[in-house]
């Protein structure tokens, strides 16, 4: 039975913003696109626009009680304190985080992820609450036999949860971390892959000469390899389509021509970027080289929260501050990145990311009612400013709605999520093994 939402605006992404505008939807598929008048207003959200669910291209779910942690280190004892703390939870305290990250992914219009997990503890949380995600399971070290078994350890984990909505990924996870064979024989497996790439001067200081403030990171720490990240990658053919590297902060312009001309994707990540002091990405300089640039928003350990809205308002900001240019990213375009964008960047554009008749019903309605920015002028800066997981109204996952402000279980929620994170400010740093 076909269903059909309409509102003051439809934001197809793919298409001209429609006034009035209302889409129908049946079997998980849009069928019509179009006006209230055309389709009928079936259920109305006066107020609001309607556009497709985000598509996060890079999120770490099982990080979201860990908001700051670590606030105003430097970018080696960050992720230091990072790794000690993760140490302390036990695998049902971790998917218990997972389960409010996924919860406020949703609640942010969110429906689709790009994950790293370390402990393959999110694609449970995903399938329990229908947030749809490719899951990248975390690897480490120098021994690609090693990172392999480590990898089958994780995928057994996963497995039960695993389906045509929660998706199979491995992420190596940085070039600082993992050996270049290591990061070969992920890629040989045919996976999506998903790393962190150029994310930092502490990455290149560290990869070239040996130098700079990794060392904070002990053991796990690799030697340099005289090379940065990148070219090293490039050179062992260990990276290309199907690889989407998160942050490239640090680039040289022959490293982005190396992406572009290797397929490799972007996850742009400016929160993070920002708080970790990391820097400002080159995103117009990716974009005018033809690479497939998607937002994501990292997780709460480095930034505040799962928030699109906030991220794309960082994105524009800090776009136009780095070009002096208030023209080179307008909302409009900063919203078909968190959408289109991150879709195609994750491979799945054909799929989600556009309200299109045949592609997935993926949909967020955002209000803004009870703001200053009715009547509307442009729907599309509208939502890019004026949004907010507290004016998403309805999340829906393949036709179904998984999130509808006003009933979710938050109380529940967030209280395993501060339990987890209370265990970790105690101070237990013992490395306990991860339990199922």
């Amino acid at each position: 039975m076909e269903t059909i939402y309409s509102a003051d605006w439809l934001l197809p992404i793919e298409g001209a913003p429609l006034k009035n505008g209302a889409v129908a939807f049946e079997s998980g598929r849009i069928t019509r696109v179009g006006t209230s008048a055309e389709l009928g207003a079936g259920r109305r959200f006066p107020g609001a626009a309607i556009l497709p669910g985000f598509v996060n291209a890079h999120a770490h779910l099982e990080y979201a009680s860990y908001t700051g942690f670590g606030d105003g280190l430097d970018f080696g004892g960050w992720i230091s304190l990072h790794l000690q703390r993760k140490l302390a939870l036990s695998f049902e305290e971790i998917v218990a985080v997972a389960r409010l990250g996924a919860a406020e992914c949703l609640a942010s219009g969110i429906t689709t992820v790009m994950d790293a997990s370390f402990s393959a503890a999110s694609p449970r949380a995903c399938s329990e609450l229908g947030l749809k995600a490719i899951v990248g399971l975390e690897v480490f070290g120098d021994d690609p036999d090693a990172a392999l078994r480590r990898f089958e350890e994780l995928r057994a984990i996963a497995q039960p949860a695993l389906s045509d909505k929660v998706r199979l990924g491995i992420s190596p996870h940085a070039p600082y971390t993992v050996s270049t064979e290591v990061y070969a024989a992920a890629r040989e497996l045919g996976l999506p892959l998903v790393t962190h790439l150029a994310e930092s001067a502490d990455e290149r200081a560290w990869l070239t000469r040996g130098e700079g403030r990794l060392n904070a990171l002990g053991n796990v720490l690799l030697p340099p390899t005289g090379e940065t990240g990148i070219r090293a990658l490039a050179r062992a053919q260990a990276i290309g389509t199907g690889t989407v590297a998160a942050h490239c902060v640090d680039l040289e312009p022959d490293e982005i021509d190396l992406l572009a001309s290797l397929d490799v994707a972007v996850a742009h990540c400016p929160r993070s970027n920002g708080y970790l002091g990391c820097g400002i990405a080159p995103l117009t300089s990716l974009l005018a080289a033809g690479v497939r640039v998607g937002i994501g928003t990292d997780s709460p350990a480095s930034a505040p929260s799962f928030d699109m809205f906030e991220e794309l308002r960082t994105a524009v900001a800090f776009a136009r501050a780095r070009e002096r240019n208030p023209q080179v990213l307008t909302a409009a375009r900063a919203l078909e990145l968190a959408t289109l964008g991150s879709a195609r960047a994750l491979g799945i554009g054909d799929e989600v990311g556009s309200l299109l008749p045949g592609k997935r019903a993926d949909i967020a309605i955002v209000a803004l009612d009870e703001t200053s920015l009715l009547p509307w002028e442009d729907a599309q800066a509208a939502v890019v400013l004026g949004g907010s997981p507290e004016r998403v109204v309805l999340t829906v996952v393949d036709g179904e709605t998984q999130y509808e402000k006003g009933e979710f279980e938050w109380d529940v929620l967030r209280s395993a999520s501060a339990a987890a994170r209370g265990r970790m400010l105690a101070g237990g740093r013992e490395a306990r093994a991860v339990e199922r």
